[in-house]
């Protein structure tokens, strides 16, 4: 699928079969392009139109490059989130002169967001570069949007582990499986969320670094390279602060875990104990041999269940009053 936007192009589709893609158009949008789209880019921008493979590269060196005057640069972004499998996406970026061209194969929020943007104000597209560093911004709020939610869902979580009533720390094996799974899936949005960072800070320095940026006329985008730059720097620093205290909530909710299992096996020990004697009275008495002088007493059995239960009580006064139970 084609778009084309900027000053007198509202985002249509624009054919494959088309001669030539409008001059007017600043950005170019490719969503999972056919073989003829990118041809028609190809002949009207005269750039090539990255893979899908291309872009997957880890490499900086495949992601970041200029070739014939054109600045190539790839971004993970994050997608996913609303449909609680978060991962990351690859967009390619060609900037050609005053042309931008997006190549994308899925389509995150921000990009989205940005589109209905455009087309309510087309000053956002005036330019290809000015069009780059709006995208970015959209890419970069909604990480931090992001990073607020996950903040927000780990001070929910830290409330369940520290209970401020002792009896409330004690739950219910169900409910600690279902802890243990909000903190992995919580984990999973952090690196996904760390990733779509770095990548974009990377690309931010490779664009700051281009003979594009630091012409004379670029004042005003050399100033909001370094204000995003700023940004996702503090947002990096943010999300290795919350994993950081993530994995401290995991520790938590391990040691409760490890509390309980300790008081179960606790229960099991004294309440073997307490009956232990009590057993091996009973199992004494018990034994039928005619030449037994207990047999005859008159008050054998009421003595034996006197002693099995004086038996089965110190025990358990004894490591209650030492604070074991």
């Amino acid at each position: 699928m084609l778009r084309a936007y900027g000053p007198g192009c509202d985002g249509r589709i624009i054919d494959a079969a088309a001669e030539r893609i409008p001059d007017e158009a600043t950005w170019i949008d490719l969503e999972e392009p056919t073989h003829e789209e990118e041809k028609l880019v190809e002949r009207c921008i005269g750039v090539d139109v990255p893979t899908q493979a291309e872009m997957a590269e880890i490499e900086p060196s495949s992601r970041l490059y200029e070739k014939d005057g054109a600045l190539y640069m790839t971004v993970s972004t994050l997608r996913g989130v609303e449909e609680h499998l978060p991962t990351t996406a690859p967009i390619g970026f060609v900037l050609a002169g005053k042309r931008l061209v997006t190549i994308r194969y899925a389509t995150p929020k921000p990009v989205r967001t940005f589109e209905n943007h455009a087309r309510r104000d087309p000053e956002l597209v005036r330019d290809g570069p000015t069009a780059l560093v709006r995208l970015l911004d959209a890419i970069i709020d909604r990480l931090a949007d992001e990073i607020e939610n996950v903040s927000a869902r780990m001070e929910q979580l830290s409330h369940e582990i520290f209970q401020e009533n002792e009896d409330e720390r004690r739950i219910p094996a169900a409910k600690l499986t279902a802890l243990l799974t909000r903190v992995g899936r919580t984990q999973t949005l952090l690196t996904k969320i760390r990733y779509s960072a770095v990548s974009t800070l990377r690309m931010l320095s490779f664009f700051g670094a281009s003979n594009l940026v630091h012409e004379e006329q670029q004042k005003e985008l050399r100033h909001h390279l370094a204000s995003l730059t700023a940004d996702v720097t503090a947002l990096s620093e943010h999300v290795s602060y919350l994993i950081d205290s993530l994995q401290f909530l995991l520790d938590a909710s391990l040691g409760l875990i490890s509390i309980e299992q300790n008081a179960a096996m606790k229960l099991f020990s004294w309440t073997a104990v307490v009956f232990l004697p009590p057993t091996l009275i009973a199992g004494i008495f018990g034994m039928n041999f005619h030449y037994m002088p207990e047999l005859s007493w008159r008050y054998g059995f009421p003595l034996s269940l006197a002693l099995m239960l004086t038996c089965a009580i110190s025990p358990y006064l004894y490591f209650k009053k030492r604070g074991w139970i």
